[in-house]
């Protein structure tokens, strides 16, 4: 077939496969430099969010003595004379005379595999007291939350204070 074609008629072809070659060319390269420079603009604030959010180490070592540290469970023996401690510990740190921690039953396991341990603490102290014991409570590793509190004021003094604490912590 392409020996029936004269010479202009050749040069033609090659030109117009030229041009096709050119135009797809042109509309994938289009399309790659649209995206390329996209990605490039993204990464551009990226970075820019990081340079605005990195922090000299002495800041951060600020921020982490700040956020409370959590201990994994561990098994319901261990993790209850653990906490049971840490909580005696405390109460005695911020002056609370308490009588013995009531261990409350675990209660049904949760979605990812871990019961629910409850102290049961009641106690008299002063209201000052009270309100240190519960500022620091956070220091407690174990502690995951406060479940009850009631607090009684003393007719006669009121400043002394009659409470009912109710703490949990996590088991495997």
């Amino acid at each position: 077939m392409l020996e029936r074609l004269s010479q202009r008629d050749k040069r033609a072809f090659k030109i117009g496969a030229i041009c096709v070659v050119g135009v797809v060319a042109f509309v994938f390269g289009t399309k790659w430099i649209g995206h390329w420079a996209q990605v490039r603009r993204s990464l551009a604030e990226v970075k820019a969010k990081l340079e605005t959010i990195s922090v000299d180490n002495t800041k951060q070592a600020a921020v982490a003595s700040i956020v409370p540290v959590f201990e994994m469970p561990q098994k319901e023996e261990t993790q209850k004379f653990l906490f049971r401690n840490k909580l005696n510990e405390q109460l005695k740190k911020a002056g609370i005379n308490s009588k013995p921690l009531q261990v409350l039953p675990a209660g049904k396991p949760t979605q990812d595999g871990y019961r629910l341990l409850r102290l049961k603490c009641n106690g008299k102290c002063r209201f000052g007291q009270l309100l240190d014991f519960l500022a620091r409570l956070n220091e407690n590793s174990y502690l995951v939350g406060i479940e009850e509190m009631r607090v009684k004021c003393d007719p006669k003094n009121r400043q002394e204070v009659e409470l009912d604490l109710t703490v949990s912590t996590f088991v495997k």
